[in-house]
């Protein structure tokens, strides 16, 4: 694993630094800001690749990959509904026992948004709508084997430069295999971002999740550089910042986040 994240890193860090922008600065820029709103009205398909180590008694390491496809669906000339699928593809060593390795999907987690295409007087964007658990898991080791429903909210400001605000959701399972625990977990993504000329932008990223069937929370804290850029005629942003864990059921010790965006702007 280390040499996938070493090589990621010598594919990321230089377009990250020194990639140009053949759109122009001002489109850049508008793209970077658009991609600090989740429910902005814009295509985007995230590949965000999350690297962490040491995870738990054994000292493991885990590669995820998440592919999130966001779509904004017109639903009116007020109101917008934006789709976000999460699928995780992960592999991990040394999680569950020495020498034990898991490689398949994770769980899918389906968002919708029903968003107002305007922000309100003061300047507010939101959204509210469901998100379901989907038990597409390839190893019952890397899912909750359970299908799980709740609620979803995102709310955030962008004044000038800066974007700040969070998303929130909420699952309870309601059907699945007898045999698993239950689902009653919440998440809470808190984030700021400051744009810079040339389309780049640096996040600061707070991913919390409260298990509520066992009492334990456990968090990761991301700081995130990232630079919109045209790779031949594709709009792309590419990210790259490590990552810090925290709570009373923390995840890993340490952890690196890479991602690049597929952009398709109207």
């Amino acid at each position: 694993m280390k040499k996938i994240l070493f090589g990621l890193l010598a594919l990321t860090l230089p377009v990250l630094i020194h990639a140009q922008d053949d759109q122009g600065g001002s489109s850049a820029d508008d793209l970077a800001k658009k991609l600090q709103n989740p429910i902005a009205s814009i295509i985007s398909v995230p590949f965000q690749n999350n690297f962490d180590f040491g995870i738990g008694p054994f000292d493991g390491s885990r590669w995820t990959m998440n592919m999130q496809p966001v779509i904004p669906i017109s639903i009116g000339p007020e109101w917008n509904l934006i789709t976000r699928t999460v699928i995780p593809l992960i592999s991990q060593n040394d999680v569950f026992a020495p020498g034990s390795s898991q490689t398949g999907l994770s769980d899918m987690v389906a968002s919708a948004w029903f968003s107002p295409k305007e922000p309100t007087p003061s300047g507010l964007i939101w959204g509210a709508g469901p998100v379901l658990l989907v038990p597409i898991a390839t190893d019952e080791l890397l899912g909750t084997e359970k299908f799980g429903v709740g609620p979803t909210v995102v709310i955030l400001q962008q004044a000038g430069a800066f974007t700040y605000g969070g998303l929130v959701n909420h699952i309870w399972s309601v059907a699945g295999s007898d045999t698993r625990a239950d689902v009653n977990q919440s998440f809470i993504q808190p984030f700021v971002a400051r744009n810079f000329p040339g389309g780049y932008a640096l996040t600061a990223v707070a991913e919390i999740t409260q298990n509520w069937e066992f009492d334990a929370s456990s968090g990761v804290f991301a700081i995130v550089g990232s630079k919109v850029v045209t790779i031949g005629k594709q709009a792309t942003q590419v990210a790259v910042g490590p990552r810090v864990f925290f709570g009373n059921a923390k995840a890993a010790n340490w952890g690196l986040r890479a991602a690049f965006t597929l952009l398709f702007p109207k």
